[in-house]
């Protein structure tokens, strides 16, 4: 069977299993859009090429999402689906194409990112791979969702597929789904780079729908528990087609509102971060720039050359500034002094390993903009996405995070994450009084407490590369004080107290 006729069996399936079986799906492509966005940091005009689009719902989810900044190829095998895309669809953003074959009217054309959903199944696939990295720009990016064999589900019901042919319906396909390690030994033969094959999502049938809340929390946890992880329902596949030595991603302007232009002031307190200072300023500066008055580099008594490194990107970078602390050190000695410094009419505060992300803090803008007074990066979102989050710090996190809703009576998911964007009004009232890593939470708590208007947006949390050096945060060493900081805020709101 040639790869066309493969990839149409494969659609087809997946499209009977849509309709008859997941009835989380609408859920699912939300969760699965924003998936998209947050790990490949999507910028407005980079273009997305959907395989196996079906009738273009995740497409469409997408380009709501990108609000329609970024053409979307979906392309179908289907003709039903292709007619349902041309008859219903809702975004001018989209492009339905209908294959006859592949790569077929697609093979002039280069894409950033190409995404898939069940299309990797069966050895004969492995051409799939090849034809998709000669379709993809240098520093390309491709993001597909397969089954995991290990899923227990996902075997049951193959097992009853195959005992009883009748209830295939279009699904007349023999699938051999494969492990995480021949699907990345086989990405890496093509000459993929920066692959991940990770197992994700424990929200399938047969939970009930009823179920939907309580698991979107239960499956943020088992996606990172280590052995149970390996029985997710499905695994994604995230690789990089190798860029030019020297290459580097265009930066673009992303700032849009004039009521922000010239007004914020950024505060990063840093120790040991020489390696990150560099790229952090140079993105900061080509995305922001218009927004931002001053940078304030707390270098928190380090020992490397973060001094010297940031003394030498002031003659390019004018706009950054150098505080460098003595002994002793802390998170909350370097904010304390940052907010005493600031003179921008709003505060943005967030670490140095940071600069991968900072194409999702428009959100934090928009959300200022649209009448919060606090903006903080959620890493704890169904619409986040948390990659090689240590488990021991997801289970402190949410350990936090239910005890601080239940003793405030809130509904907050992350709020000691240090990026935060804030009103000045906001920020010098906060009296953080802890010296280490826990002022994080009081920086979200207090204005909380305080009555001001908080709102959380999803970002990605993506852990450090060996370049990135190591975070000098340990959990048993600074993960008590949280608890301690959430104690000492509930009392004082419990006695009537001033916070």
């Amino acid at each position: 069977m040639d790869l066309s006729k493969i990839l149409k069996k494969l659609e087809q399936a997946r499209i009977d299993y849509w309709e008859k079986a997941d009835h989380f799906l609408s859920f699912r492509l939300k969760w699965r859009a924003q998936m998209v966005r947050h790990l490949f940091h999507i910028l407005p005009g980079e273009t997305i090429l959907e395989l196996g689009s079906a009738s273009g719902q995740w497409s469409n989810e997408i380009a709501q999402l990108t609000k329609g900044a970024n053409p979307i190829c979906a392309a179908t095998f289907d003709p039903e689906s292709y007619a349902i895309m041309k008859n219903k669809q809702s975004s001018t953003a989209v492009e339905p194409v209908l294959m006859d074959d592949f790569p077929g009217k697609l093979k002039s054309r280069k894409f950033n990112f190409i995404i898939g959903w069940h299309l990797l199944t069966n050895d004969e696939n492995n051409s799939l791979l090849v034809e998709v990295k000669k379709l993809l720009n240098p520093g390309g990016q491709i993001l597909f969702f397969e089954p995991n064999p290990w899923n227990i589900y996902f075997n049951v019901r193959m097992l009853f597929s195959r005992l009883m042919p009748f209830l295939k319906g279009r699904n007349d396909f023999d699938f051999r789904p494969r492990n995480r390690i021949d699907l990345f030994t086989i990405i890496s033969e093509i000459g993929y780079c920066g692959i991940k094959v990770l197992p994700y999502d424990f929200i399938h049938p047969p939970i009930p729908q009823k179920l939907l809340w309580p698991m979107q929390n239960l499956s943020l946890v088992l996606e990172n528990t280590p052995y149970l992880r390996n029985f997710a329902g499905s695994l994604y596949i995230w690789a990089k087609n190798p860029p030019p030595e020297n290459w580097k991603r265009p930066i673009i302007n992303l700032a849009k509102h004039n009521s922000l232009k010239g007004k914020v002031s950024v505060i990063v307190p840093c120790h040991n971060e020489e390696k990150n200072i560099p790229p952090l300023i140079e993105h900061l500066t080509g995305y922001y720039d218009e927004y931002i008055d001053e940078i304030i580099i707390l270098d928190d008594n380090s020992i490397d050359k973060t001094e010297e490194v940031t003394k030498a990107l002031r003659g390019t970078y004018p706009k950054v500034q150098l505080i460098r602390r003595s002994m002793p050190n802390g998170v909350g000695r370097a904010l304390r002094d940052g907010l005493s410094t600031a003179n921008g009419e709003y505060i943005l505060m967030l670490d140095c390993d940071f600069q991968h992300i900072l194409p999702e803090i428009t959100d934090l803008f928009d959300a200022i903009v649209d009448g919060a007074d606090v903006a903080i990066g959620s890493r704890f979102s169904r619409n986040s996405v948390l990659l090689n989050y240590a488990f021991t710090k997801i289970l402190a996190n949410r350990g936090f995070h239910i005890l601080a809703n239940f003793l405030l009576k809130e509904n907050f998911r992350d709020i000691s994450n240090n990026l935060k964007l804030m009103k000045r009004e906001v920020a010098k009232r906060l009296k953080i009084e802890s010296n280490g890593f826990s002022a994080n939470a009081e920086t979200g708590l207090l204005p909380i407490l305080q009555g001001y208007n908080v709102k959380e947006v999803p970002i990605s949390w993506i852990n450090r590369s060996v370049n990135m050096g190591f975070s000098s945060f340990v959990l048993i060493k600074n993960g008590p004080n949280y608890f301690f900081v959430l104690c000492k805020l509930f009392f004082l709101k419990l006695r009537g107290k001033e916070i």
